[in-house]
């Protein structure tokens, strides 16, 4: 059976970069760091199962991880290349780590902002499931703004608001481009509970890793200490002065982290067929 690939963007020449992006979000949510890597790289920003254009009338109730993934590959080979440099953030990051595992090849490097490798606990990981179910349905029932409000009301994302007013009404409108049934089926099929945890794989990841974390957000620099200690010569940066949303609240710092990381990290292989087509502070 044909995979469809995802509906993506792409700017700029060079190695490739594949962006990936959060719960909620879209390929254009991560245009700061797009723009600003472009000037070295090809990267290519998919919009997510359940997201912005990634969005058909006969996808279903649940949208998968595993099919995610083949999605991705997909998009990968319909962009013309072999191997991508890969960054993802939050949901995007748990995708990235997950398509290093089960495709190695094609990853040159993983950039992982506000990661973590699933629920490693049976009983925790089924809670999850069930509170992302409640809030599927919620989803469903309220409507895309009451969901859209209740989820930027999290603790998570309160360091947003020292950014002002103009930037949360911002991320509020980008949110609001989404489609509530779509996000429903994202959550149900590709939330933390419904993913497969991948601790136990986690030692035989053998390309350059950098798990990034805002200073503020201590749940998520707990798991990416925790990441780092599983992985091979992996590296763990806290940027000061940021909570979840790393590459949003702090860009500059972010976006210098990442290109000193990336120039690190070399340039991969692309398929030889591959097909035609000022640097900022996300």
């Amino acid at each position: 059976m044909t995979v469809r690939p995802l509906h993506f963007e792409r700017r700029g020449e060079g190695p490739a970069v594949m962006l990936l992006h959060g719960f909620t979000g879209s390929g254009p949510s991560m245009s700061e760091v797009s723009h600003a890597l472009a000037r070295d790289f090809e990267v290519i920003t998919p919009d997510l199962p359940g997201h912005g254009r990634s969005i058909a009338a006969d996808d279903g109730p649940v949208h998968s991880f595993d099919d995610c993934l083949d999605r991705l590959a997909a998009t990968l080979e319909q962009a013309g290349h072999a191997r991508a440099h890969w960054i993802g953030y939050s949901m995007g990051a748990r995708l990235a780590l997950a398509f290093a595992l089960r495709l190695p090849e094609r990853v040159a490097s993983l950039l992982l902002v506000g990661a973590r490798a699933g629920i490693e606990g049976a009983s925790e990981r089924a809670a999850r499931r069930r509170a992302d179910e409640a809030l599927a349905g919620r989803i469903e029932t309220d409507g895309i703004e009451a969901f859209v409000d209740e989820w930027l009301a999290q603790p998570l994302f309160a360091s947003q608001q020292r950014l002002g007013g103009e930037f949360v009404a911002a991320q509020r409108r980008q949110r609001l481009d989404n489609d509530a049934r779509s996000l429903a089926a994202s959550l149900r099929g590709m939330g933390p509970g419904a993913q497969p945890p991948v601790f136990d794989a986690l030692p035989r990841l053998d390309v350059p890793v950098l798990l990034v974390a805002g200073a503020l957000d201590r749940t998520f620099v707990a798991h990416a200490m925790d990441l780092g200690r599983r992985i091979p010569d992996a590296e763990v940066r806290e940027i000061a002065e940021a909570g979840h949303a790393v590459h949003l609240e702090q860009q500059a710092a972010f976006i210098g982290v990442a290109r000193e990381f990336l120039g690190r990290a070399g340039r991969p292989a692309q398929y030889t067929e591959s097909i035609p087509v000022e640097e900022t502070a996300s």
